[in-house]
């Protein structure tokens, strides 16, 4: 085991338990209280997470710094996985040491794995009969609103010059029409940016994205911590190691179990290496990721229909947490169907824990490993022109999400057609279902004509697929 309190340098190290030897007079049971907050309050995506986290932690608190807050989210946009999550590691660890960054990011999970284990029970156990396929029904329409709005919102924040405007472009067309791999898309996006940062061009200096709250900007100085890095947080190449062995170890050692004794045909070798896989190129969030989850899930591996994405899609919208925890769904339906000698519900809550296990653990290795060199690179140009391009990119894959998810929703049947290298999914016009086009469209107007939350918004259409289903029977 690794010691949770030394990461300090060498003579430092050791000499305080998590929650004394901080000069913030933070302790770990308030802490540990706050974090259960702002997991029972983390519904709406990464956006509406963050600023849960910035009203709590920074405006209402004022444990750490706004500068310092922007910073910490910067190097978390970069890495792959769920910002969010990562960004309360990462205040956690600096707030906390190890033992702090492990409860921030464990409870930041928790409510949503326990959540969507629960909706999946019922969609596996009665997801085909009356009501309860109206109630997915009804949340599939409005997703496609919910992922609508994310490209609007993100690309408002993201493409703020022609330069940007022209990554989105060309990785909608490279995802669209030629079905580029994501993570090949976001590494050239990246290493763009990284140079376009580093000669000093403007169109890459646009910030995080992320505005802050209005009001009075809280200081690094002014804050509980203090704009000085802590001794447990400098660097230390000896800690960064160790505690990046025992995290590679968690993560991948089940893996390579589960691969030796079963085979790579086996659905839990499958999960195991095909989420472990997600757990490094799925950077731009939840909807990014999507793109490529679908597809592989659907297409390549068949674990589900198009359809029952969006179904998994709306049950990490209405529960709390990241929007990443669709992945659980996802690893729960695939052994489900394919339990081998299992029951189905015992094999599918097994690969829920797989998949959550696997998607998770890289989170706190990508913090634990570069969060103590990150924060001595405050301002970096070169990363933050990276966290520009990467963004702008995003928003070209979440319109080619937006467009996917909006053929196999208002349509019930697509066709793709082939010209050389270039793919397309073209509708059946004919297959036109207009039920969703009209709760579609219904959920459209709710969320930007009249500003309705996202979870209203959810609510009411599954209310309304009910009914529609209920009148249809």
């Amino acid at each position: 085991m690794v010691d949770m309190t030394e990461n300090a340098p060498a003579g430092q190290a050791g000499n305080k338990d998590a929650g004394e030897g901080h000069h913030h007079g933070v302790s770990f049971g308030e802490a540990f209280r706050v974090w259960l907050r702002v997991a029972a309050l983390s519904f709406g995506g990464p956006a509406g997470q963050i600023a849960v986290m910035h009203r709590i932690i920074v405006d209402e608190k004022r444990w750490i710094g706004e500068r310092r807050f922007l910073h910490a989210l910067n190097y978390c946009m970069l890495l792959p996985g769920p910002e969010a999550q990562q960004l309360a590691v990462y205040i956690g660890w600096l707030m906390h040491r190890t033992l702090g960054g492990l409860v921030a990011g464990v409870l930041f999970v928790l409510p949503g794995f326990l959540s969507i284990l629960g909706l999946s029970y019922i969609y596996a156990a009665y997801g085909s009969i009356g009501i309860v396929a109206g109630l997915f029904f009804g949340l599939k329409a409005a997703v496609l609103a919910v992922v609508v709005q994310a490209v609007i919102r993100i690309g408002s924040r993201a493409l703020r010059n022609r330069v940007m405007l022209a990554i989105a472009a060309a990785a909608f067309i490279a995802i669209f029409f030629f079905h580029m791999p994501f993570p090949l898309i976001v590494l050239a996006a990246g290493i763009i940016g990284f140079f376009g940062g580093r000669l000093g061009l403007d169109a890459f200096m646009a910030g995080s994205g992320h505005k802050a709250t209005s009001g009075a900007v809280l200081s690094d100085a002014e804050s509980a911590l203090g704009e000085g890095i802590p001794a447990h947080a400098r660097a230390n190449l000896a800690w960064s190691l160790r505690i990046s062995a025992i995290l590679l170890a968690l993560w991948l050692v089940p893996v390579a179990v589960l691969y030796t004794f079963f085979g790579p045909g086996d659905v839990f070798s499958q999960i195991g290496l095909f989420f472990s896989k997600m757990a490094v190129v799925t950077f731009g969030g939840a909807y990014a990721a999507l793109a490529y989850v679908a597809q592989q899930a659907v297409q390549h591996f068949g674990w589900l229909k198009p359809g029952e994405m969006l179904d998994g899609l709306g049950m990490a919208e209405t529960t709390p947490g990241p929007l990443i925890m669709v992945l659980q769904f996802v690893g729960f339906m695939a052994a489900f169907r394919n339990p081998g000698s299992l029951d189905p519900m015992l094999a599918a809550t097994l690969a829920a824990i797989l998949t959550t296990w696997v998607t998770f653990v890289p989170c706190f290795l990508w913090i634990f490993l570069g969060a103590p060199f990150i924060e001595k690179l405050r301002g970096n140009v070169a990363l933050a022109g990276a966290m520009s391009a990467i963004t702008a990119a995003v928003v070209g894959v979440i319109l080619n999400l937006a467009i996917w998810f909006g053929l196999h929703t208002l349509f019930a049947e697509v066709a793709q057609v082939s010209f050389g290298n270039l793919r397309l999914d073209i509708p059946e016009l004919q297959s036109a279902v207009p039920a969703a086009i009209v709760l579609s469209a219904t959920a459209a107007i709710a969320l930007f004509r009249f500003k309705t939350s996202v979870i209203t918004t959810l609510f009411g259409c599954a209310i309304a697929g009910m009914l529609w289903t209920l009148a249809m029977n």
